[in-house]
C-alpha cells in the first residue's frame, strides 16, 4: 500500500473507450527520492545493482479510499508504458462487468498476485543456472571445509550486519547450516550456525534496516539484509530448520521423506525448487484438511460457477494424486474439496469459454471456466478418476447415518428437540442449497452455522467431513478392524496405562458406566496405540476419545482421533507436548497484540499457562461441561487450533476487569478457573435456572463474540508463529534436559560449569554430526527424549572415536585405532555399544585433573579385559523403569574399586601397556628421557620378577599361569606396532628371550611404585593441561572431521 505523497503523478493523453474507465482505478506516478544519503543505502547501490528502487510504478485505488495498491513498476517510462498497455488489453474487458467498485479492487489483488506467483516461477527456473550454481558449491566447500556430504541448497547475496557496520557477501544454505561469507578490503568473515541451535528465526525491520531476516544462536544475534528476494530467503530458511527440528528431535515423522531423512543418499537433492514444492504442498494439505500422503500437483487459476450465489468466484484449482480441490481469491471465503473417487465423469470442455465441468455423485456438478489449460487439466482429472476408482472406495460417503450404540444415551440429553430440530432445519436448507458429504461448499454461512452449534444427530457426520477423517476412513476400508484384532490381547506400557485411566474418562456420563462404553472406548485407544507406538497413548486422550464416541461410530471417532493427533494437533499427545507448549507460546502473542491493556497490567504472561494448557490438550473438555464443550469442538473441527485460541482471548477478555484487579499471579490463575468452571455454561442451563443467568455466559454467545472480535486471526499466520515459536519452545527444553544433566554430572567430576556446558555441546553436536549425513547411526537410532536426562544423547563408537581424539590430552588414542577401541569399552559401563555424557566426562576428568595414581590405573585397566567384545547394540525398546531402579541400587551399593582390587597384568598385556606409555610421550619435549624412563622401568620389572620366580623355586615347581583373554591381547598388540620406538623392543628383546618359556605377570602396585621412581615421567602426568585452550581447538576442529558412516 502507498500514499502517492512521494511520486509525480503522470497523465496519458490518450483517448479511448477504456481509458475513461482505467483512470478511475490506475494512477501511473514517478517516484522522486530526496534522500540516499544513508550507508547502507549507498552500499546496497554500488554493491547490488539489481535492488535499485524503481522510479516508476502503476498504483490502483479504489474510489473514496485513502489506501493505494503498488500494481507494477518499472525503471523505464517505456517499460511501464508495456504495463500500462498491458492493463488495458487484459483487465478492462473484466472491469466493465463489475457493479461496486469493491469488487473491483478484490479481483485485481487476486489478480495480480496471480500473476507474481506465476512470474515468480519463471524466475525460479531461470535463475537454476547450473554452472553457476556448480561454482557456488565450489565456493562453498572451499571457504567452509565442512564435510563432502553437506549439500548446498542455495545461495544469495546479502549483507551481515556484524555489530553496527555492515558486511556484503554471500549467504548460504545448506541442508543442515548455514553460513556466510565476506572478504571486503581484506577483512574476512565467516560464519557457520546448524539449524538446530537456531532459537530464533524472524522477520524484523526497524529505523536502520527496513527489513532483515533476524538469527538468534548462542546467544547472539545475527541479521541479514539488503536480500533482493527476502520473503523467498526467509520461507527457505524457516523450512531447512523446521526439517532440522523434526529429522534430529523427532525424527520417525520424518521418514516418509527420503531427501530429509538420508539427504546423502537420496536421488532427489534438496534443492531450493525442492523445498517450495514442499511448502506449497504443506500449506495444501493444512488448508484442505488433506491426508499426509497428498502432494500439490498442479494449480490453475479459474472461476467457478457457485450455484446458490448465481456468480462466478474467481479462486485456484489445486490438484493432488486424490483429490480436486479449489478456493476462492475474492474474499467469499468458499472452498469446496472433491475426491476423484467421487467423480463420476467429466463433460467436455468448451473451448469458447475454456470450461470443464465435472460431475460428482449425488447428480451434482461443478463447472470450472476461464482456465488457461482446461484441455490438459481435464484430461488429467479423467485419467486420476480411473486410477482411484476401485470397488472398495466406490461407496460414497456422501451421508453418515449415526445409528451407533450410544444413540440411546444421546437422548438422555435432547431436554430441548424445539430448539434440537430447528438447528437441524437450519443444517438441512444449508445441505440442500450447498450439498451434503465430501463434495460440499465451505462458505462464511457454514461457520456461521458452526457458530450456534451443531445439532448432536449430525455432530458425527460432521466432525468427520470439517477434519478430513471421512477421506482417511474410506481409503482405508477395513483398516481398523484389522487394528482391533492385532492388538487384541497384547500388554505394553501403553495398555497398561489405558486400563488404569478407562474409568476416569467421563466417569459422571452414563455411556461410560457400562461395559459397552468402557469397551469401545478400550478398543479405539488401543488400536490407535497400536497404530501409531511413537504416541502410544498419553493422558488427555482418553477424554478426547469418550467425547469423540458419544457421537460418532466407532470406527469414526478411531479415525477422528488420527486427524487429531498426527494432523490438527501435531506433537500434542507425546511425553514432552511440544505441540501444546508451542501453542501456548503462540497464545501468548496473541494477547500481547490483541490485548494490550492486560500486557500493560501482567508483563509476565507465561502464568497462564497454568491454567490454559489444560485448554487446548482437551479443547475445553476437562474444565467445561460437556454439553458447551462439544461446541468448542465443533468449532476446532473446523477451523483448527484457531478457534481454541480466539475463545482463549475471548475468556481473558470476559474476565479482564477481574484480572486488571488481581494483586498477583495466583490470584488471577483462580479467577480463570472459577470463571471457566462456573460461569461458562450451556445454554440449556442457562435458560433452566434464573439465578445461574446472572452469573454465566452462555457458551454459543462467548463463541460468537470470540468469532466477532478475534475472527480476524489467519491460519497462515497462526502456522508461521507456531513455526517460529517451535524453535524457542524445543531450544528450552534442550537448555533445561542440559542443566539438568550438568547438574548431576557436576558432582562427580572437577570440571566448572562453564567447561562442562561446552563440553556438553561439543558431545551433542558429535551426536548430531552422525545424524546430518544418515539416518542409520547407532546414536540417532535410538534417542528417546523419554529417556533419563543422561541417555538422551549418547555416542557409538565411531563417534566417540572422532571426539575423544580431539579432546584427549596426551594425543595417543587416534582415530579407529584399537586403544581407542579400548578406551571406548572401558567406559562403557553397561556395555550396550553406546556412551552417555556422564561415562564421557568421568574419563575425561581421571585424564586432565586426577592424581597421578588415577591416571596410571585408567592407562592399567585400559589394558586388562574386557576382552574380545563386540560393539552390538541391544536396542532399549520402551522405557524400563525396573531395570532404572536396579541400576540406581547397583550404583548406591558398589564400593569404591582400590588398586588392591585390579587384577595382574600379563605378559602381553604389559608389552602394550609399555607401547601405549610412548605412544603417549611421543613428540613430548622431554621425550627421550621419559623413554629412557620407560626402559629402565620395565627392566627393572623385570629383573624383579626373575628374582621373586627363582626364590621360589627351591620349595615348589613353577606352575604355569595361562594368560587371561591372550587372544584379545594379541589382537590389540599387533594393532599399533608401528608406532612404538625401536627403543621399546631393543630394551624388551633381551628380557623377553630370557623369560620366553615361562609365562610372568605384574600388579598394578608394582606398576606403580616402579613409576613412582622416575621423576620425569611423574612430572609428565602431573603436568596440568589447559583445558580451556583443548576445548576451543576441539569446537574449530569438530565441523572438518569427515563423518564415517
Amino acid at each position: 500500500m502507498h500514499q502517492p505523497l512521494c511520486g509525480e503523478t503522470l497523465m496519458l493523453t490518450r483517448v479511448d473507450s477504456c481509458v475513461n474507465l482505467i483512470f478511475i482505478f490506475f494512477f501511473l506516478y514517478i517516484i522522486v527520492l530526496y534522500a540516499t544519503g544513508l550507508l547502507v543505502g549507498t552500499l546496497d547501490t554500488v554493491l547490488d545493482s539489481t535492488s535499485k528502487v524503481a522510479p516508476y510504478r502503476i498504483l490502483h485505488h479504489t474510489p473514496d479510499s485513502q489506501v493505494y495498491w503498488s500494481i507494477a513498476c518499472g525503471v523505464t517510462k517505456e517499460e511501464i508504458i508495456q504495463h500500462w498497455d498491458w492493463l488495458q488489453q487484459n483487465i478492462m474487458r473484466t472491469l466493465s462487468v463489475f457493479d461496486s467498485s469493491e469488487d473491483v479492487t478484490s479481483f485485481v489483488q487476486g489478480k495480480i498476485r496471480g500473476l507474481i506467483a506465476e512470474e515468480g516461477k519463471t524466475c525460479l527456473v531461470q535463475e537454476d543456472d547450473p554452472e553457476k550454481f556448480r561454482e557456488a558449491h565450489l565456493r562453498f566447500e572451499k571457504w567452509f571445509e565442512l564435510p563432502p556430504e553437506e549439500k548446498l541448497v542455495t545461495y544469495y547475496s546479502c549483507s551481515y550486519w556484524k555489530g553496527k557496520v555492515p558486511c556484503q557477501g554471500w549467504l548460504y544454505l545448506s541442508t543442515n547450516f548455514l553460513c556466510f561469507y565476506s572478504y571486503l578490503l581484506g577483512a574476512e568473515v565467516k560464519l557457520v550456525i546448524s539449524w538446530d541451535e537456531l532459537w530464533r528465526l524472524e522477520k524484523t525491520s526497524n529505523v536502520i534496516l527496513t527489513e532483515s531476516i533476524h538469527v538468534l544462536a548462542h546467544g547472539e544475534d545475527h541479521y541479514f539484509s539488503m536480500l533482493l528476494h527476502l520473503n523467498e530467503t526467509f520461507v527457505i530458511m524457516e523450512q531447512l530448520a523446521d526439517y532440522s527440528i523434526k529429522r534430529l528431535f523427532d525424527k520417525e515423522s520424518f521418514q516418509r521423506e527420503p531427501a530429509l531423512s538420508d539427504p546423502a543418499a537420496s536421488h532427489d537433492p534438496v534443492s531450493a525448487r525442492w523445498l517450495e514444492a514442499n511448502a506449497k504442498s504443506e500449506q495444501f494439505r493444512t488448508f484442505f484438511r488433506l491426508p499426509k500422503e497428498e502432494n500439490l500437483l498442479e494449480v490453475h487459476e479459474s472461476f467457478l460457477w457457485v450455484p446458490f450465489s448465481h456468480f462466478n468466484t474467481l479462486g485456484k484449482i489445486c490438484l493432488s494424486e486424490n483429490y480436486l480441490c479449489f478456493a476462492s481469491q475474492d474474499g467469499s471465503q468458499c472452498h469446496v474439496i472433491i475426491p476423484m473417487r467421487e467423480v463420476v465423469n467429466v463433460e467436455k470442455p468448451d473451448s469458447s469459454s475454456r470450461a470443464l465441468t465435472v460431475c460428482v455423485r449425488g447428480k451434482r456438478a461443478l463447472r470450472f471456466s476461464e482456465v488457461r489449460d482446461y484441455q490438459r487439466l481435464a484430461n488429467t482429472i479423467r485419467s486420476r478418476c480411473g486410477i482411484s476408482a476401485s470397488p472398495q472406495h466406490s461407496a460414497s460417503s456422501e451421508v453418515m447415518c449415526c445409528d451407533c450404540f450410544i444413540c440411546a444415551i444421546l437422548l438422555l440429553f435432547k431436554r430441548h428437540p424445539l430448539k434440537e430440530k430447528m438447528k437441524e432445519q437450519s443444517w438441512n436448507i444449508h445441505f440442500s442449497e450447498y450439498g451434503r458429504g465430501t463434495s460440499m461448499f465451505f462458505t462464511r454461512k457454514t461457520r456461521d452455522l458452526i457458530v450456534r452449534g451443531v445439532p448432536e444427530a449430525l455432530r458425527g457426520e460432521l466432525w468427520m467431513l470439517f477434519s478430513g477423517a471421512v477421506n482417511d476412513m474410506a481409503t482405508h476400508p477395513g483398516y481398523y478392524t484389522e487394528l482391533v484384532e492385532q492388538s487384541l490381547g497384547t500388554s505394553t506400557l501403553a495398555t497398561d496405562e489405558i486400563e488404569r485411566d478407562l474409568h476416569r474418562s467421563l466417569p459422571e456420563h452414563p455411556a461410560f458406566q457400562s461395559d459397552t462404553g468402557i469397551s469401545a472406548l478400550r478398543r479405539v485407544l488401543t488400536a490407535y496405540a497400536y497404530r501409531n507406538p511413537k504416541i502410544g497413548y498419553c493422558q488427555a486422550m482418553n477424554i478426547l476419545t469418550s467425547v469423540l464416541l458419544l457421537y460418532a461410530k466407532e470406527e469414526e471417532a478411531f479415525w477422528l482421533l488420527v486427524a487429531v493427533c498426527e494432523r490438527m494437533l501435531p506433537d500434542y499427545f507425546n511425553r514432552r507436548i511440544i505441540g501444546a507448549l508451542v501453542d501456548q507460546a503462540v497464545f501468548e502473542d496473541l494477547i500481547r497484540e490483541n490485548l494490550p491493556q492486560l500486557v500493560e497490567h501482567m508483563t509476565d504472561l507465561s502464568f497462564f499457562s497454568s491454567v490454559s494448557l489444560s485448554w487446548f490438550l482437551t479443547l475445553f473438555i476437562s474444565v467445561l461441561p460437556i454439553e458447551s464443550a462439544v461446541n468448542v469442538v465443533d468449532c476446532f473441527f473446523y477451523d483448527g487450533i484457531k478457534a481454541i485460541l480466539q475463545l482463549g482471548l475471548a475468556v481473558l477478555d470476559y474476565n479482564m476487569e477481574a484480572l486488571i484487579s488481581c494483586h498477583d499471579d495466583a490470584e488471577a490463575v483462580t479467577i480463570l478457573n472459577k470463571s471457566v468452571n462456573a460461569k461458562i455454561m450451556h445454554q440449556a442451563s442457562v435458560g433452566n435456572n434464573d439465578k445461574a443467568s446472572h452469573i454465566s455466559v452462555d457458551i454459543s454467545e462467548l463463541i460468537r463474540e470470540a468469532y466477532e472480535k478475534y475472527g480476524n486471526i489467519r491460519s497462515e499466520e497462526v502456522e508461521s508463529s507456531r513455526k517460529r515459536n517451535k524453535l524457542y519452545v524445543i531450544q528450552t527444553l534442550e537448555d533445561t534436559t542440559k542443566q539438568n544433566v550438568i547438574r548431576v554430572v557436576s558432582q562427580d567430576v572437577r570440571f566448572s560449569a562453564s567447561q562442562l556446558d561446552e563440553l556438553y555441546n561439543l558431545f551433542k553436536r558429535q551426536h548430531f554430526l552422525s545424524c546430518y549425513w544418515t539416518m542409520n547411526s547407532p546414536a540417532l537410532l535410538h534417542h528417546d527424549p523419554s529417556l533419563a536426562y543422561l541417555e538422551q544423547y549418547q555416542l557409538g563408537f565411531q563417534q566417540f572415536s572422532m571426539l575423544f581424539s580431539l579432546l584427549e590430552p596426551w594425543a595417543f588414542c587416534s582415530i579407529k585405532s584399537t586403544l581407542s577401541l579400548w578406551v571406548f569399552r572401558l567406559i562403557d559401563e553397561n556395555q550396550d555399544g553406546l556412551i552417555n555424557f556422564k561415562e564421557f566426562c568421568c574419563a575425561l576428568d581421571t585424564l586432565y585433573t586426577g592424581s597421578f595414581t588415577n591416571k596410571l590405573k585408567f592407562l592399567f585397566k585400559l589394558h586388562l579385559p574386557p576382552g574380545n567384545l563386540s560393539i552390538k547394540l541391544t536396542g532399549r525398546g520402551k522405557v524400563d523403569l525396573q531395570a532404572y531402579l536396579k541400576q540406581w541400587q547397583n550404583e548406591i551399593l558398589k564400593k569404591e574399586e582400590t588398586i588392591k582390587d585390579l587384577p595382574r597384568i600379563n605378559q602381553t598385556q604389559f608389552i602394550q601397556f609399555s607401547k601405549t606409555l610412548y605412544n603417549i610421550f611421543h613428540g613430548d619435549p622431554e621425550e627421550e628421557s621419559l623413554y629412557r624412563a620407560v626402559a629402565h622401568v620395565t627392566s627393572l620389572l623385570l629383573r624383579m620378577e626373575e628374582v621373586g620366580r627363582r626364590l621360589l623355586e627351591p620349595s615348589s615347581p613353577p606352575e604355569s599361569k595361562k594368560p587371561a583373554n591372550t587372544t584379545a591381547g594379541e589382537e590389540s598388540s599387533t594393532e599399533e606396532s608401528s608406532t612404538t620406538p625401536e627403543s621399546s623392543d631393543t630394551s624388551s628383546s633381551h628380557n623377553s628371550q630370557d623369560l620366553s618359556e615361562t609365562e610372568w605377570s605384574f600388579s598394578f602396585e608394582q606398576v606403580l611404585a616402579s613409576l613412582l621412581n622416575e621423576p620425569a615421567i611423574v612430572s609428565f602426568f602431573e603436568r596440568p593441561v589447559d583445558i580451556q585452550m583443548k576445548l576451543g581447538q576441539a569446537k574449530v576442529a569438530q565441523l572438518k572431521s569427515k563423518t564415517n558412516k
